[in-house]
């Protein structure tokens, strides 16, 4: 072994950190100046900072992942709320589909009511890390509705969306909700629009997406809001993005490992998105696969979910939460 400090007493080399949650590990003998650079660089496991972890509800089942590495999802607890508009804080996971329901992220197992929406299928969701917000319905209204996630309630009149439409799916930042992936009147469309989550009020025209297509996963970090996926009749591979403090037409971003339409699940964390399940025009999906969100480029195989169907995501660690 290299020598690093004198006295042939301590040689042992040191191994870059895994990462900087808590449960990385940094093996070998540092100097302080060593350590302080990781840190610096975010890069230093610390305590406290908590490995990001998602839930994807897929057929009542709580699938559970780290987000930082990759694998198959395990089994976590039950929703019998799933595939509709999916929202969490940092803490607790939310579904609403006429009842909503919550999870907690640290303790998981079966699902206790939250309240009730009149939102009742095919519902998007979006959230900050106090507000949750549900838009769209099977009826095909414009509404919006919303609550607050660290309590429980039912929902509250937000507003109304730009276009009556169902099956979308939403991304935010922590001041900044979008919406789409939509089918509106009798096809898919292309309109994305945003909401200030902390306020009430009508949404705003945002830009377009670069294909229509309906039930794509939407997640984000901070800073870029991205869909997945989706379709009614036919199974799309496209992931699009947009930066979600601007307004404008999305760009296209990659493709994911495997088409799927009908509810590929999304989430997120800062650095990472994720999406799970769906229907892959001849059955249903178990696959998960994830992109790094400061890029562009295709998706890449994470593990598999530990069933097979369609899927709402949530994380502990994305967007909408405190920059």
């Amino acid at each position: 072994m290299t020598k690093r400090y004198l006295g042939n007493i301590i040689t042992q080399n040191p191994t870059a950190p895994a990462g900087p949650y808590e449960s990385d590990a940094a093996p070998g003998v540092w100097s302080l100046a060593e350590a302080f650079a990781y840190s610096k660089a975010g890069l230093w496991p610390t305590a406290g900072n908590v490995a990001p972890i998602g839930f994807f509800v897929v057929g009542g089942t709580l699938n559970k992942i780290a987000i930082s590495t990759t694998g198959n999802a395990t089994s976590f607890g039950n929703m019998t709320t799933d595939y509709n508009g999916g929202c969490s804080s940092s803490t607790r996971m939310l579904i609403a589909k006429g009842t909503i329901q919550y999870v907690e992220f640290a303790s998981g197992g079966t699902a206790a009511t939250f309240g009730t929406t009149n939102l009742t299928n095919e519902v998007g969701g979006l959230s900050s890390e106090t507000r949750g917000v549900f838009f769209g319905t099977v009826s095909q209204t414009n509404q919006i509705e919303y609550v607050t996630i660290a309590t429980t309630g039912n929902a509250l009149d937000f507003g109304d969306m730009t276009i009556s439409a169902r099956g979308g799916g939403g991304c935010a930042s922590p001041t900044r909700g979008l919406m789409s992936a939509f089918i509106s009147g009798g096809g898919e469309v292309n309109n994305i629009m945003y909401i200030t989550i902390a306020s009430t009020g009508n949404a705003t025209d945002f830009g377009d997406r670069t294909v229509s297509k309906v039930y794509s996963g939407g997640c984000s970090n901070s800073t870029r809001g991205m869909w997945g996926g989706g379709g009614n009749s036919s199974a799309s591979n496209i992931i699009d993005y947009v930066t979600i403090a601007s307004t404008g037409n999305a760009t296209d971003f990659g493709d994911l490992t495997v088409a799927r339409r009908e509810g590929p699940g999304a989430l997120a964390s800062p650095t990472r998105a994720v999406w799970g399940g769906g229907y892959d025009d001849s059955s249903y999906s178990n696959v998960m696969d994830y992109v790094t969100i400061a890029s562009t480029g295709n998706a890449a195989d994470f593990g598999d979910l530990f069933n097979a169907q369609t899927a709402t995501g949530g994380s502990n660690a994305h967007g909408g939460l405190a920059a």
